[in-house]
Parts: C-alpha cells; sequence; structure tokens
C-alpha cells in the first residue's frame, strides 16, 4: 500500500461539564484510605471524509486532587494477545489500536475497566497515545490511502483532558469520552494537510441515553451525505459546524439498513435533558473550519432519559 505522509494538528477543546457525578465540589481525596473503582471507555462521532481513523493508546494517566499523578500502561498478559493494565512501565508493551470511525452510533471500546482508585475528587484525565513520525502507529485512511497521523507533542503530553471527576468511596465511577470526528477533520485553505483540531466531550454514563430512528428515504437524495445532528436544548435553530454558536453537541450517521431497508441513525451518550435535532443531506461539505450553506430539515425537539432510547423519526 501506499503511504503518503502529512502532519495533522491537534488541538484539544472540551465543551462539556460533568453532571450526575456525585462531585465533591473538588476537594481533596479522601484521607483515610477508602477506594471505589473508575470504568473508562471511548466512542466518536463520525466523520465522512475518512474510511478509518485508528489512534494507538499506549495508556492513560491521572491527576488526583492529592497533586498525585497514576499513570496506567497497556502491558503484555501472560497469553498471546491479552492486554492488562499495570502502574508499572511494561517490560513488553501491548498498546490498544482503536478504529475509532468503528465506535459511532452508541458504540464503545474500554480504555480502563472497574480499576480500583483512591476514592475522591480527580482534577484531569491524559490519555497517552503513540504518534512518532514515520511509524504507523496513529494514522487516517482516506479513499484507502493511509496517511501519518502526526500529533505535535503527542508522545511527550499525550491528550489532556482539563475535566475532574469524582471517584465515590465504596462506589463506581463510569465515564466515556467522545471524540467528534466530524468537528474535527477538515482540509485547509492551503489544501496541503488535513487538520486534526479533536473536540472531546465526557460524559457520565450513569445519567446518559440516546436518540435514534429512522429517516424518511423520500428525505434521501441521490447525492445524499445524511446526518442528523444534534444540539443541546429546545427550539434550537439548526448550523453547520463552525466557530460560531450554536455548534451541534454530537451528529450521527445515517446508514441504510440492508435487512429493513430504512435509513437509520442512533445517536449515544447524551445526558437525560432536552435536545435539539435536525436532518441533513449537506453532511460532507460541513467544513468545521468555515461558515457553510449546510440545509435542514425536520428540526424537533426531543427529551431523553438516563438509561434509555428515546425514539425520534424524521
Amino acid at each position: 500500500m501506499h503511504f503518503r505522509f502529512i502532519n495533522l494538528v491537534l488541538l484539544l477543546s472540551l465543551t462539556v461539564s460533568l453532571s450526575g457525578c456525585g462531585s465533591n465540589g473538588g476537594s481533596d481525596n479522601s484521607s483515610d484510605g477508602a477506594t471505589g473503582s473508575l470504568t473508562l471507555r471511548v466512542t466518536d462521532a463520525p466523520v465522512d471524509m475518512a474510511d478509518n481513523v485508528w489512534i494507538r493508546f499506549r495508556g492513560l494517566e491521572l491527576h488526583a486532587a492529592t497533586d498525585e499523578r497514576i499513570t496506567f500502561f497497556y502491558c503484555q498478559g501472560a497469553n498471546t494477545g491479552e492486554t492488562v493494565v499495570d502502574t508499572s512501565p511494561c517490560s513488553q508493551p501491548a498498546p490498544k489500536s482503536l478504529d475509532l470511525l468503528a465506535l459511532t452510533g452508541g458504540v464503545s471500546d474500554t480504555l480502563l475497566m472497574n480499576q480500583t482508585l483512591v476514592a475522591g475528587h480527580y482534577n484531569w484525565i491524559r490519555l497517552l497515545v503513540d504518534a512518532e513520525p514515520g511509524v504507523r502507529d496513529s494514522f487516517i485512511v482516506i479513499s484507502t490511502v493511509e496517511f501519518e497521523l502526526t500529533i505535535p507533542s503527542g508522545d511527550e503530553t499525550g491528550l489532556k483532558l482539563n475535566r475532574g471527576f469524582d471517584v465515590p468511596a465504596g462506589g463506581h465511577a463510569d465515564f466515556t469520552i467522545d471524540f467528534d470526528l466530524r468537528k474535527s477533520v477538515h482540509l485547509p485553505e492551503s489544501g496541503t494537510d488535513y487538520l486534526l483540531r479533536p473536540t472531546l466531550r465526557i460524559v457520565d454514563n450513569v445519567v446518559v441515553g440516546a436518540i435514534a430512528g429512522t429517516v424518511n428515504s423520500a428525505l434521501i437524495t441521490a447525492s445524499c451525505t445524511g446526518a442528523v445532528y444534534v444540539y443541546a436544548g429546545s427550539n434550537v435553530t439548526p448550523d453547520d459546524i463552525d466557530t460560531a454558536l450554536p455548534d451541534p453537541i454530537t451528529t450521527a450517521m445515517v446508514k441504510l439498513d440492508s435487512t429493513s431497508g430504512d435509513y437509520e441513525y442512533k445517536a449515544g451518550f447524551l445526558e437525560a435533558g432536552d435536545y435539539t435535532v435536525a436532518f441533513t443531506c449537506d453532511a460532507v461539505q460541513d467544513d468545521p473550519g468555515s461558515d457553510d450553506p449546510i440545509g435542514f430539515v425536520g428540526t424537533a425537539t426531543v427529551s431523553v432519559s438516563a438509561g434509555a432510547v428515546t425514539v425520534h423519526d424524521f
């Protein structure tokens, strides 16, 4: 396969606050030795131009309110192909390579599972990624051609999420990080490099639900790249993804189900509350770096409940 190397610039932007997390207002971690557990998952809102977006994680780091830093490494287990989590550097690393485009429509993969931690507040999470120039570790596939994914300082600093969370004493914290690639990947005016400016959001899985449904085939034109845009709040006038509000908090691709013959979508990991949804056939034209004339139809307000899938058809 032909390899062409390009630079992808990465900036991090966190757009949501955590609610329903048992917050202790940022107080120090438990001083009585109490523990809880943490599960951390990753998901993605898709982008149209890419076939795959592979990110290789070698571990992650947590920063406690006590200023302690806990690093988890992905290491080779006793069995071939087995990956285990260790707090010591690995003699045999076994990083996780995840295709973010396979983690859409409410699908997620696990970064940590039921990991025991000292109970209390944690200030941030850092995802440790492999993005060494000239090495096939993190990369993007566009029209079957692989391009190196270069993350400036990614090997040294990782992807830091400056948003706190709490691990309850004797309880369990469960969160999902959403890489919204539709907001992130675009071709700049120079036309020389693809840019990746990830917008990440982190949600408490205890309080999330989903919106799913079908799109009438009459709305799907021959040139349609269908997507459903989801905005926080009621009665929002939908707009494209750009630097001005309102921006959707997530999007969902519309796909033809070969069994039912229906055009279906699902937007997952939405915290309970009201959302505005709108359908567009122009998703492929939406460049997050510019104001694009995207047309929307079927705008409606939908209420999401924790642990439930709200059905809304267009």
